[in-house]
């Protein structure tokens, strides 16, 4: 039974008041893919009562009293995607579409959701506790650079009036928040939960704190806001991170408390078991329901948090590094209970998390120190400290494969190509080329230029070329035509014209056909996005150079898809302007035979080799 969207769903019920409404941007749906539906049934199953609020109108306050004045308060995000990010392209147009609305209708989410929602909750009931969460609120928990106004902006928090933010993956803050409200205590006292931030009007610093530059400093210093992303960066961990003070003024502080500890194995099961529904609520069908739902509803989420480390990744910051996983025996009965939905075909389309074959903490010395400050598990190589091991997620795919019902099983939540270079078993990869790759396997370089791939922090190109290279002739020993395809970002920062021309004549030589390019999105707290505002790298206070002029950024995302017929002039336009006509022909020119390396042509080996001009090198300072 789906959790009550309406009056009539309480009264069906029998219930007279609700604990905790919960206020979600995406529509009502009701699987573990969605942060409401975590949270809703989790509070569910410690007795509360929930009420969901999805898509509200939020022109007026009136939507928000629907369920009447709510016992506990109210628990709000803007859905699954920043609302910023799910209303505005990179080039900040308006987007058209809405995965996660009623037929992907566009439209009915505000700019800027949280903010809104908070105070529509605010305006319908005086004194009821607001409690703020998921990835809008996580990422903005204090004073962050906001590309859409391009302009520091203060803590979520206190634009939003809300009492309390939870930030990260709630579900243990939530518990205990809510159980400290049932006993009577005021939502203003709670402030010694993990995994939260609340406002305080005074504050005495001790030695578990990092005392951030003030908000002052960071809105108007670009050298101050990367200093301070650095220590808030470095305080990210549950073992070794402190609390962190943001001063907004004389009687305005914002306060980060440490971080929860990840969820271990049996309480991930206990999560993922928990009684959903499985679908969209029913009152969506009319509208053709909820695409991004059909993206997930035959997929396994088999882990949480990624100590990959990419810069333009929030993962990092929203999950944290240290990897846990659920369980074979709880991931093979979902995939029994898939099994028998109406609708399957036989193919599960993912068994994965924030990186596929991560299972478990990169080392041992994580579970009792922490992650390192100053060093990182995979760049610029494999930490010697790192176990990579994978024999326990082969024994998870096998035993899901194996399931009675289940053709084929996909990985589409992307590997780490390096860690399974790492491996001097190969077996995986094997694995992965047998058994669930169908055609194409899609994989993120990201970029091949050195220089950018360390802004990055990703593997250097030869990683990437050596393992197109082994999965080429694993294929081939199987007998199998399968390729690769890159995900590539381009006007990353560190990404000059040269670097993008360096791209292009790559995919040109290899003849790999990028599936997917994204042009750099600065969303709140990556490290990316720290460099592409104040132009410094945080870590080193070296400067990087940033593509932000609109033509510029133009021509780097045409140069990755230099043979669509309509980039050809802009393609023209960078060539020149990087002073590197003299490669037109080649880089224009036509290529037919099959590449050596998995994409779909042969390498133009004559004229295909770099770009003719010697890049500066980087600083080589470990972080």
């Amino acid at each position: 039974m789906f959790l009550p969207v309406s009056k009539q769903d309480m009264t069906d019920r029998g219930w007279d008041q609700v604990d905790f409404v919960i206020v979600t941007g995406d529509a009502y749906v009701d699987h573990h893919s969605f942060g409401t539906a975590i949270i809703s049934r989790l509070l569910e199953s410690h007795g509360y009562r929930v009420a969901v609020l999805a898509r509200p109108d939020y022109k007026t306050a009136d939507d928000f009293k629907r369920f009447g004045r709510p016992r506990l308060g109210f628990l709000i995000n803007s859905g699954t995607v920043d609302s910023m990010v799910n209303n505005y392209s990179v080039f900040k147009h308006k987007r058209k579409v809405d995965e996660y609305g009623p037929g992907g209708k566009a439209g009915q989410r505000p700019d800027r959701a949280v903010i809104v929602y908070s105070n529509r909750a605010r305006e319908s009931y005086k004194n009821v506790p607001v409690i703020i969460g998921g990835i809008e609120a996580s990422l903005r928990r204090l004073g962050h650079y906001d590309y859409w106004s391009d302009k520091v902006r203060k803590s979520i928090l206190l634009d939003s009036k809300a009492d309390i933010l939870i930030y990260g993956m709630g579900e243990r803050a939530v518990i205990e928040i809510a159980d400290a409200l049932n006993s009577g205590i005021d939502v203003k006292d709670i402030t010694w939960v993990k995994g939260t931030c609340y406002r305080a009007n005074s504050f005495t610093p001790d030695e578990d704190t990092e005392v951030l530059p003030e908000y002052k400093e960071i809105s108007t210093s670009k050298e101050a806001y990367a200093k301070s992303f650095a220590k808030t960066y470095r305080s990210n961990d549950y073992i070794n991170g402190k609390r962190l003070v943001e001063k907004y003024d004389e009687k305005t502080y914002v306060i980060v408390n440490e971080p929860q500890p990840p969820l271990e194995r049996e309480e991930l099961d206990q999560i993922y078991e928990l009684p959903y529904e499985n679908e969209w609520h029913p009152m969506y069908d009319a509208e053709g329901g909820i695409p991004a739902f059909r993206e997930v509803k035959f997929s396994l989420v088999s882990s949480r948090g990624c100590f990959g480390g990419c810069s333009f990744c929030a993962l990092t910051y929203h999950q944290g590094r240290q990897v846990r996983s659920r369980s074979k025996e709880s991931l093979v009965a979902e995939a029994k209970a898939l099994t028998s939905k109406p609708d399957f075909k036989g193919y599960i389309h993912d068994v994965g998390g924030p990186t596929a074959n991560f299972r478990s903490p990169a080392c041992k010395q994580q579970l009792k120190n922490g992650v390192c400050k100053h060093k990182d598990c995979l760049y610029p190589s494999p930490c010697r400290n790192m176990e990579v091991n994978h024999k326990e997620y082969i024994d998870v795919l096998r035993a899901v494969r194996s399931v009675d019902k289940v053709k084929k099983v996909f990985i589409r939540s992307g590997i780490r190509y390096d860690y399974v270079m790492a491996d001097k078993d190969d077996s995986f990869l094997r694995e992965l080329c047998r058994y669930h790759v169908s055609g194409t396997l899609k994989v993120a370089p990201e970029h091949v230029s050195d220089r950018v791939l360390y802004y990055m922090r990703k593997p250097e190109k030869k990683v990437f070329m050596d393992f197109a290279r082994k999965y080429k002739m694993i294929n081939e020993e199987f007998g199998l035509k399968q390729y690769l395809i890159p995900y590539l970002i381009s006007s990353h920062p560190g990404s000059t014209l040269d670097d993008a021309i360096e791209l292009a004549l790559f995919l040109k030589e290899y003849g790999f056909v990028p599936d997917q390019v994204q042009d750099f999105y600065p969303t709140p707290a990556t490290l990316a996005t720290c460099m592409y505002y104040t132009e410094l790298d945080p870590f080193t206070m070296e400067p990087v150079y940033v593509a932000k002029d609109m033509n510029e950024k133009k021509m780097q995302r045409a140069l990755i898809h230099y043979n669509k017929p309509e980039n050809r002039k802009t393609v023209l336009k960078a060539l020149k302007a990087a002073g590197r006509e003299n490669i037109a022909e080649v880089l224009l020119g036509k290529g037919n035979d099959k590449s050596s390396l998995g994409g779909k042509n042969e390498p133009d080996r004559k004229n295909g080799r770099g770009n003719g001009r010697k890049q500066k090198p980087v600083s080589k300072r470990r972080r």
